[in-house]
């Protein structure tokens, strides 16, 4: 045998696994990190709680936490995008898309509205932390916005092909129905209507737009 082939075998990499186990340890830190978010923020609010404390009930050092998030705001910002990924998918599970689209945008808000009051306190908390400007949670808020636009737009785009009138900014209209939910519930966070209001305000609005689109539809 050629000793120069079993040079360069014997100097070959092994190749990595797949799997290490590294991925797999990642995910389950970062679902114990948030688990024991959620009941600390319950138990002891969000003020009053820390990243250390977090880190203590889940079972890991004080500096390992920020392997998986920098802040707290990061987390209830991720509970959030949880939350909207759920609530497009039991919309989408239901979904008709032969139904007018005021009442698809209807039921995507109120499928969204059900999961969000669901756990009110926890989602309070959460809105509220969208409106801090620290750099990683604005980045993810500004993720999460963007997300959320584009599941409205995917609506009104099938809309503008039967029952809205022609030639509409679907990106536009998407952008005011996300805002008028958006304004709704940060005002349902700070305690200034009750989440029933924030229900009515945002199909009130939405009501208003429809209406508005179909007035430019007929001429009017």
């Amino acid at each position: 045998m050629d000793p120069s082939v079993s040079t360069q075998t014997a100097r070959r990499p092994r190749a990595l696994r797949p799997d290490d186990g590294r991925l797999v340890r990642g995910q389950r830190s970062r679902s114990r990190i948030r688990e024991a978010a959620r009941a600390l923020f319950r138990e002891r609010g969000f003020d009053g709680t820390t990243l250390r404390a977090i880190a203590k009930r889940a079972g890991m050092g004080a500096s390992s936490i920020y392997r998986h998030v920098r802040t707290k705001h990061e987390l209830l910002v991720l509970e959030l995008a949880d939350l909207q990924e759920e609530a497009w998918t039991r919309f989408r599970t239901g979904d008709d898309r032969s139904r007018p689209t005021r009442e698809r945008v209807a039921r995507f808000f109120d499928t969204q509205h059900a999961l969000l009051a669901s756990d009110a306190d926890l989602t309070v908390i959460a809105l509220r932390a969208t409106t801090y400007p620290e750099a990683p949670v604005a980045r993810r808020v500004l993720a999460l916005h963007d997300r959320a636009i584009g599941l409205l737009a995917e609506i009104l785009q099938a809309g503008s092909r039967r029952d809205l009138a022609p030639g509409i900014d679907v990106l536009a209209s998407a952008r005011a129905l996300f805002h008028i939910a958006t304004g709704a519930r940060i005002s349902w966070a700070n305690g200034l209507i009750s989440e029933t209001g924030c229900r009515e305000a945002i199909a009130s609005s939405v009501d208003l737009l429809f209406r508005g689109l179909s007035a430019r539809g007929n001429g009017g």
